[in-house]
Order: C-alpha cells, then sequence, then structure tokens
C-alpha cells in the first residue's frame, strides 16, 4: 500500500517530508554534513600547520587560493572542527575577518577585540598606533605565568580586500608577530585571486611565509556523482528507520537513471563546483509535497532548466514587439559590420528598411517614440555605450554594443508569445536578403 494512500497517514508524511528537507536544506547551506572531495592532500597540510600551532606555539601563515565555489571556507571549517576536538584546544582562541564587512582598520580592530573578550581590558586607553593596540591586545592574552601565550588562528576572508587597506597596516603587523618569537599566531587568508602576491606591499610580503594552498576541482564525473548520492541521502540517525530507507533507495535508483546523467552530465559540463550543486538540488527539493514525498527525475530536470535559464533571454520575453525589431536590427548591423558598434540612426534606418518593405505587418512608429524603445533597451542593460556620454554629444549618433549573442536572441523569439511571423522570418534572413 503506498506511503500516502490513507488519510491518517498524511500527518505522518507531512512531519516526515519536513523533517528531511531541513536536515537537507541545512546541509546544502551550511554544508555541515559529508567528506571532503578531492582535497584530502591540502586538508592534511593545513591541518598540521594549525597543530603545530597550537600544540606547539609556532607561528604560521598561508593563503588558501581557489575560484568562488571550490570550498576554502568548507576546507577551514573542517580544520578548525578537527583542531578543537583535540585536548590543547581550550586554549585556542579565533578570530573571523571578512573584506567586505571590516573595510578598515579601525572596524577590523574593534571586531578583534570583541572576538577576543578584551572590551573590559582595553577599557578607555589611548594607543599612539595600530600596532601598539594590537600588541596590547595579544599582551593581555597571556597565561599567568607569562612565559605562554594563548594560540590566535586569524581567519581572514576575502583577503584582497584587505591588501586595500591604507598601508596594509593590519597584514604588516599581522604577519610582523607571525615572522617575530610573540604570542603564537595563525594567519589564514582566503581568496580567489591568483596574483594576491603582486597586491602586497614589499615590507608585507617580506614577512609573509609564501606558504600557498590551490584548490582546484580536480574531480571527474564519476565522483560527482558520488558526490551527488552523497548529498542526498539522508543520514542513519533519522528518526524514522523505514522513511530513510526508502528515500536512500530511491536516491540510489535515481544516480543510477539516464536521464539524471544526462542533467548531471550537463551541469558537471558547465560548472562543477559543490555550491552550483547544492542550488540545484536545493530546487529539486522544493517540489517535494505529502502527495510525492520522494525525489523524482523531472524535479531535476525541471530544477536544471530553472538553474541554468539565461536572465537576459527572459528579459526580451517581456519586450515590445517595437523593441524586438530593434534588437534584430542591431543583430543585422552586427553580421554585416563583424560586431562593430552602432549608433540609434543606423539602427533605425535598419528598422525603417524592413517597415518598407512589410507595411503591412509591422506599424511604421515616429521616430522619438523609436527612440524611447530604444532607451529603454539600454535601461534593461541590453545594449551599452562604448564610452561615456558627454553632454554636448548627440543621443543619436551615440556608439552603442548590443549585449546578447545571436543564439539567445533566436531562442527568445521561438518563445515570444504571438511574435509575427514576417518579424520572426526577418530575424532567420540571411544577408543576401537585405
Amino acid at each position: 500500500m503506498p506511503l500516502t494512500s490513507k488519510p491518517s497517514y498524511q500527518p505522518i508524511v507531512r512531519s516526515l517530508c519536513l523533517n528531511s528537507n531541513r536536515i537537507l536544506r541545512e546541509r546544502f547551506c551550511h554544508s555541515t554534513h559529508g567528506e571532503l572531495f578531492g582535497v584530502q592532500v591540502q586538508y592534511k597540510h593545513l591541518i598540521e600547520l594549525l597543530k603545530r600551532t597550537a600544540i606547539h606555539g609556532e607561528s604560521n601563515s598561508v593563503l588558501i587560493i581557489g575560484p568562488r565555489g571550490s570550498g576554502k571556507t568548507m576546507l577551514i571549517n573542517h580544520a578548525l572542527k578537527e583542531l578543537m576536538e583535540i585536548e590543547v584546544s581550550e586554549n585556542v582562541l579565533q578570530v573571523h575577518l571578512n573584506g567586505l564587512l571590516h573595510i578598515n582598520d579601525k572596524i577590523a580592530l574593534k571586531e578583534i577585540t570583541r572576538q577576543l573578550y578584551l572590551e573590559n581590558v582595553v577599557g578607555d586607553k589611548v594607543f599612539g598606533s595600530f600596532a601598539e593596540n594590537l600588541s596590547f591586545l595579544l599582551e593581555a592574552l597571556k597565561k599567568g605565568d607569562r612565559t605562554h601565550s594563548c594560540p590566535v588562528i586569524f581567519v581572514l576572508d576575502e583577503f584582497d580586500l584587505f591588501a586595500h587597506h591604507k598601508n596594509q597596516t593590519l597584514l604588516y603587523n599581522l604577519f610582523d608577530i607571525s615572522q617575530s618569537a610573540q604570542t603564537p599566531l595563525a594567519v589564514i587568508g582566503l581568496t580567489c585571486r591568483l596574483d594576491i602576491l603582486e597586491l602586497l606591499e614589499k615590507r608585507v610580503k617580506s614577512r609573509f611565509s609564501h606558504r600557498q594552498i590551490h584548490l582546484m576541482n580536480s574531480f571527474g564525473f564519476p565522483q560527482f556523482i558520488k558526490i551527488f548520492k552523497e548529498q542526498l541521502s539522508l543520514p542513519a540517525e533519522f528518526p524514522d528507520k523505514v522513511f530513510a530507507e526508502k528515500w536512500n533507495e530511491n536516491v540510489q535508483c535515481l544516480s543510477e537513471d539516464r536521464s539524471v546523467h544526462e542533467v548531471l552530465q550537463k551541469h558537471f559540463n558547465v560548472n562543477k563546483n559543490l555550491r552550483s550543486l547544492h542550488m540545484l538540488l536545493m530546487v529539486a527539493l522544493s517540489r517535494i509535497t505529502v502527495s510525492r514525498p520522494y525525489l523524482t527525475s523531472a524535479d531535476l530536470m525541471e530544477a536544471h532548466q530553472l538553474c541554468s535559464m539565461d536572465s537576459k533571454a527572459n528579459i526580451v520575453h517581456g519586450l515590445s514587439v517595437l523593441e524586438i525589431c530593434l534588437i534584430i536590427a542591431m543583430k543585422h548591423l552586427n553580421d554585416i559590420y563583424e560586431e562593430e558598434p552602432f549608433n540609434f540612426q543606423m539602427v533605425y534606418n535598419e528598422f525603417q528598411k524592413f517597415v518598407q518593405r512589410k507595411a503591412h505587418s509591422v506599424y511604421n512608429f515616429e521616430k522619438p517614440v523609436v527612440m524611447k524603445a530604444f532607451e529603454h533597451l539600454q535601461q534593461l542593460e541590453l545594449i551599452k555605450p562604448m564610452e561615456r556620454t558627454s553632454v554636448n554629444s548627440q543621443k543619436e549618433y551615440q556608439l552603442m554594443k548590443l549585449l546578447l549573442d545571436n543564439t539567445q536572441i533566436m531562442n527568445a523569439l521561438q518563445k515570444y508569445p504571438n511574435c509575427p511571423t514576417d518579424v520572426r522570418q526577418w530575424a532567420t534572413s540571411s544577408l543576401s536578403w537585405l
């Protein structure tokens, strides 16, 4: 008998659906579950470095470099979690800073003071310099016998943004302390810029250890399928063992399904980072209902369509016929002049040629109306000016560039509701037809 056949089962199934949804959503949003994929060597390097700081009081600095979504934050979080489980972890302090939030050294120092719980110690003291203030904070963390200090781990997310701070004072002082025999300090920077060392001043660069850990998603498609299965499976400690078993069996069947393989292969070819996979699974998961408590291949296919939807092509669906005609005129100009910039007058002349040939199907709009439609396309960022507009320049002759390619235009026209046949034919016409 199906799980949802009797009305009395409805509340139970609803509870199970909500429970499984909550667990999986938490996993997709916070990456709280699962092993690290394809970065075991980098993880080993990082955890050894952190242990040397926490256990042996050795100062270190390292940069973790990789594209967005490659798992930099997940890597450091896993390493810190493991570090906190060892005996000496009670004395290890952590400071997390983000370049997007802590936009200058004053804000960063205030946040360091807060995270080290030293607001009361600092009180109303006035310091002559940033270095003096930071040294005082670290001195306050000394143990009672004043010979040993608490190890401090600094994690600087968006590390490249700290390089834009005035004189790079924060980075200079952190790296300076990590090079000296003062407080045991580990400075870990996370960035997606490969040229990060070029942004550092000479005095900062000379104090950095030049250790770098590079994260590149090196796993193949078979492992991507394995990750997909592992991320969707419910844990063994799920309250209802029968539901969890059926769910996991369904996930196993999905991982062997041909249509699911095709969806995942397309996704893998475009973007194989785990963040985009989590987004795909999150959208698929939102389609689960009480009457359909298990994922299907159709859910994943629809989720993939939503995730890979072209935002610019979607904007084209909402344009007027006049605006569509202007885009087609720009497309033809691009074909004729090989992607050279165009201006409004050229587009208007092209549109007029079409109107004269097909006067029975397209209304001949006045020039100011066509100009208004042209400006609307610019507001929607479907076209952009090649240079900044000056007060004296005429709008009609300002050079523009189309931000849609031919494929996007043709795909959008296929789905455009009630598009006149002549307009569609004009879009597909060859240059000789002109």
